[in-house]
């Protein structure tokens, strides 16, 4: 019995005493990172932010308007394999927009207005290969025809433009840069045309390659807001309301996994889809891969440094030069060249029509030719 009553008393002290220390372990954490007070106000701003219940609201309200619908036709060859054309669901959706007689297959995705005088951001794939393209806007009864000002494939970016009879709400574009993984993100779309609806995640990557089909995307953002067919085109936003990427792609294998092409892809490109309707490249027509040290044995070089030529397309200003597959590319406009994406990084330096001193590496020996840097064919 004596034994019981000091049980109690002595596992009530326990209990203090690890409430005490614990408390006290997360004040002097507290303590010792006091230094750090600014970044610690950035992080707990972003944290306590979703937290109020009118933030993600707000932002919408004034986001939302700048939001549109695109729906588009376009020509196909075997429209009774597209299993969508009986689909009553889909019918829904697009059939006021499948002219009688004629065979289409309609698409649906989004967008948003980025200047108030009806310029409009999206996917390039939301657009390719239509014949009519169509754009439901939030005060207007009734949509759209839009024209095409600018796309590129690569980028799979494309600048519409609609005539509107007065000044329309846009978006601003924001720094994808300043985001840091796990900062809040809202989209905006037209998942399976239900148009103008929100979803809310987090920015759960930078820097993705994707391929999809033909395309292949460098440096997408990844997020778990979902993203379904539809909401391509769309904006993803920071909690400022500033677009900071366009949304893109979802795998369609996985859940919570949608992308986005970062805003600062977009302006560096804007001016030249808008002014002159596409995005120029500089261009030599090689194809390479990085030099290891099997190839380097192999073709005779002292190191691992420079990009082994692969490929010469047929035409290329490269292959008017005599440069031909086992070369290894050295040297270009004067400046070393380490590996393949140290060249990439000095052809998009040069001057379309100019032309460069080239070395490469041939059979045990530096050659040196001069090359003309060429634009980019489309979909090349």
């Amino acid at each position: 019995m004596l034994l019981r009553r000091w049980i109690i008393p002595v596992m009530l002290l326990a209990f203090i005493a690890g409430v005490c220390f614990t408390g006290g372990g997360y004040l002097v954490q507290d303590l010792a990172q006091g230094t750090k007070s600014a970044e610690n106000a950035a992080i707990l701003a972003r944290a306590e932010v979703p937290g109020k219940p009118d933030t993600i609201a707000a932002i919408v309200r004034q986001a939302g308007p700048a939001v549109v619908k695109i729906e588009t036709l376009a020509p196909v060859q075997n429209p009774r394999l597209d299993p969508f054309f009986n689909d009553p669901f889909f019918r829904e959706f697009f059939g006021r927009m499948m002219p009688q007689g004629r065979e289409y297959r309609p698409g649906l995705g989004s967008g948003f207005f980025i200047r108030s005088d009806g310029y409009i951001l999206t996917n390039e794939h939301v657009i390719n290969g239509a014949s009519e393209i169509q754009v439901t806007v939030s005060g207007f009864a009734k949509p759209f025809k839009a024209r095409v000002v600018g796309a590129d494939y690569d980028l799979d970016l494309a600048v519409l433009k609609i005539d509107a009879p007065r000044s329309l709400p846009y978006l601003q574009l924001g720094d994808a840069e300043k985001m840091a993984v796990g900062d809040w993100v809202i989209a905006i779309g037209n998942p399976y045309g239900l148009d103008h609806t929100v979803t809310v995640g987090v920015l759960s990557a930078k820097g993705r390659p994707v391929d999809i089909e033909d395309r292949h995307y460098k440096n997408l953002l990844q997020t778990d807001a979902s993203i379904n067919p539809g909401n391509s085109g769309g904006p993803l936003l920071n909690l400022a309301g500033q677009v900071i990427g366009i949304n893109t792609a979802v795998n369609a294998q996985a859940q919570g996994i949608g992308f986005a092409i970062p805003s600062n892809t977009v302006k560096a490109v804007l001016d030249e889809l808008i002014n002159q309707g596409k995005v120029t490249r500089p261009w030599l027509g090689v194809q390479v891969q990085a030099v290891d040290k099997r190839w380097a044995d192999y073709l005779g070089l002292s190191g691992v440094e420079g990009a082994l030529v692969v490929g010469v397309l047929s035409g290329s200003p490269a292959e008017r030069a005599g440069i031909r597959r086992g070369d290894v590319i050295l040297e270009l406009a004067g400046r070393k060249v380490t590996d393949p994406d140290r060249l990439i990084a000095i052809i998009k330096e040069q001057r379309i029509g100019s032309r460069v001193k080239l070395v490469f590496w041939r059979e045990g020996k530096l050659v040196r030719v001069e090359v003309a840097v060429n634009e980019k064919p489309a979909r090349l």
